[in-house]
């Protein structure tokens, strides 16, 4: 599967939760969300089929997508996606739900992916 550099429309970081420090007082670990990598994505809403319900499968709130990139070792689902808008501010906040897959022999990676929360608190 080849991904061409025109469907890659969206720019991403993806992020690592990791320890940075220990707290002094109680020697416990401090963490904060890092950026793992960053680079250029196709995202792509994911639609309910007819067959779907939104009690059963699909809410519409999480706002699941199809987010596909070049290939990038290391990521792992524990990780979260922003999404940048046009201002390069974050636009969606989102964690991987599945993946990533591998597209054909190392040309690009699957995630699929579904909004966090609000787009501040990543």
């Amino acid at each position: 599967m080849l991904l061409l550099a025109g469907d890659l429309d969206k720019e991403i970081r993806i992020m690592v939760y990791e320890v940075i420090g220990r707290d002094p007082e109680y020697n416990t670990e401090i963490k904060e969300w890092r950026e793992f990598a960053s680079g250029w994505a196709q995202v792509q809403d994911v639609l309910p089929s007819r067959s779907d319900k939104i009690e059963d499968a699909v809410q519409i709130n999480e706002r699941p997508a199809r987010l596909r990139m070049r290939y990038l070792s290391g990521v792992r689902a524990d990780m979260r996606v922003v999404v940048l808008g046009v201002d390069g501010d974050p636009d969606r906040v989102c964690e991987i739900v599945a993946g990533p897959a591998e597209l054909g022999r190392r040309d690009g990676i699957e995630l699929l992916i579904k909004d966090f929360g609000r787009a501040d608190d990543g």
